[in-house]
């Protein structure tokens, strides 16, 4: 049986929406898994830990149609210090828009980065509908969307799955401004100051 290790390449990792999708994985997994936030400080680290897994599932959000920077720059380290036995590389890719398909450059990204440095792409699941997606009832969907990436990768399988709220880009634009005013009341902030460019004041 394989064995995953999980990377966490949001800039906010411990705090992250990512990690909550990690979380869900591994309770869903049937094989060994180690979960890392990839940090400025560990790059070297989790290369030479890679050597230790048959599978890499990075979680990440979807940055401006891309990849974010935290992980783009472990790419860059993992270029130049590849691990002695390539793992698989598989890829949970969350974005804010409805639209799961928003993830495909980002999933382009990292096939391109697999095929000029020799690592077979895996699995991968594309979830649409942002962070709100996992305080509503559309959670089930994405916890049977990642049983499903789990069992493709251990059985090596490998597959493209995606999931996002059954809702209409109207009704989601409604719900997710209640989100965020709500999220804004929590912290002290209100619609009107969400609205200006004044963040840092």
């Amino acid at each position: 049986m394989g064995s995953i290790i999980i990377l966490n390449g949001s800039p906010r990792a411990p705090k992250s929406n990512s990690k909550s999708y990690a979380t869900i994985f591994s309770e869903n997994c049937k094989c060994k898994t180690e979960y890392y936030n990839i940090l400025k400080t560990n790059h070297h680290e989790l290369c030479k830990k890679l050597e230790e897994f048959s599978d890499l599932l990075f979680v990440f959000p979807l940055y401006a149609d891309g990849i974010p920077v935290t992980l783009l720059n472990f790419l860059k380290t993992l270029e130049t210090n590849p691990p002695k036995s390539k793992p698989v590389i598989s890829v949970l890719i969350n974005c804010g828009f409805l639209e799961y398909r928003q993830n495909d450059v980002a999933i382009r990204m990292m096939q391109l980065f697999c095929e000029q440095n020799g690592y077979r792409f895996g699995s991968v699941l594309k979830i649409g509908s942002g962070e709100a997606i996992l305080t509503t009832p559309f959670k089930i969907l994405v916890i049977r969307k990642i049983k499903k990436l789990a069992a493709s990768i251990l059985r090596a399988d490998y597959c493209t799955l995606q999931t996002t709220m059954f809702l209409s880009p109207k009704m989601f634009v409604k719900a997710s401004s209640a989100y965020w005013i709500n999220y804004g009341k929590k912290n002290g902030i209100t619609k009107e100051q969400m609205a200006t460019m004044d963040i840092e004041k």
